[in-house]
């Protein structure tokens, strides 16, 4: 993957999204895109956004929760402008491990961690490592939890084209040259604006992005995922739009069902890219969120006492 031809942060990260609040760090073999805002003394939110995107799909999100959080998004290992400095580990675990050493590195404990899509699950998973009294809340935005019909046919797949190494760059170049960028956008279901839509389209103009997203659905495994979601302690919150066609709505019910204290809160429409197509709703679902989280915490603490 050393090899990728990467997004270039002088030439197209020129008009990205916040990219005054962007600093890039270097620990556990990447060199992270990090984009950090809000009060210094705030309750910390990390944003982990799902395959194939960046911090971006967090544009309109990120000044909503600035006064409430000290909020902290970041790419993905090899996603957007996060660059692998030796070979990734893009499985869950992986992630997940990679994810908790940056935290370390930055000196961050997150209060509560909200992902979408894919993003849920590794929120689910570093709220599991973190262990019972120290586990942040978890909000996931059309949550990818559960094995969904296809794994058996798109998994090795997604593993011959990641095999390939002129895969992610066809990939790319179809991107450039055909309508593929915007077929990709409609098959989420969302309507979003298009400064939004350019900037998919220029990331999977990336063949190193285009890869790492490849790499991560190659290696994703979601068999064992179930009993972890069970067994979590940390509050959960579920947010999922009824008309989602990439993770159907019964996932984040079903989710909702292996974790009885999840919160499940439904959207009528926004699609896949919810969090894109209606930030007041998903926003004022994470402050909503955290005001309960620290309600129940308060309690513990008096019941305790």
């Amino acid at each position: 993957m050393m090899g990728e031809t990467w997004l270039d942060w002088d030439r197209d990260g020129k008009d990205w999204p916040h990219r005054s609040s962007t600093r890039f760090v270097e620990t556990a073999g990447l060199r992270w895109h990090v984009q950090e805002m809000g009060p210094d003394n705030a309750p910390v939110l990390l944003l982990l956004h799902g395959t194939g995107a960046s911090t971006h799909s967090w544009r309109h999100i990120l000044p909503l929760l600035a006064q409430q959080f000290r909020l902290l998004a970041i790419d993905l290992p090899c996603h957007g402008f996060t660059r692998p400095l030796s070979p990734a580990d893009l499985s869950l675990p992986g992630m997940t491990r990679s994810i908790a050493a940056l935290l370390a590195h930055l000196h961050v404990t997150p209060a509560m961690i909200a992902g979408h899509s894919a993003g849920g699950a590794i929120a689910v998973s570093l709220a599991a490592v973190r262990g019972r009294e120290a586990a942040p809340a978890v909000v996931a935005i059309n949550g990818a939890f559960l094995p969904i019909r296809g794994d058996r046919l798109f998994s090795p797949l997604a593993k011959a084209l990641f095999a390939n190494p002129f895969s992610a760059s066809m990939f790319s170049l179809l991107a450039r040259t055909t309508p593929l960028g915007g077929n990709l956008l409609s098959a989420t279901g969302s309507r979003i604006d298009e400064p939004g839509a350019a900037l998919y389209r220029r990331l999977l103009t990336s063949p190193g992005h285009v890869r790492g997203a490849l790499g991560m659905m190659a290696a994703w495994d979601l068999t064992r995922f179930a009993s972890l979601l069970g067994s979590l302690s940390s509050p959960v919150v579920l947010i999922a739009a009824s008309d989602d066609p990439m993770v159907p709505v019964r996932n984040s019910q079903e989710a909702a069902r292996l974790n009885r204290t999840a919160r499940l809160v439904l959207a009528e429409r926004g699609g896949h890219l919810l969090h894109e197509c209606d930030p007041g709703f998903v926003s004022g679902a994470i402050v909503d969120a955290l005001s309960a989280v620290a309600s129940s915490r308060a309690k513990e603490g008096v019941d305790a006492a």
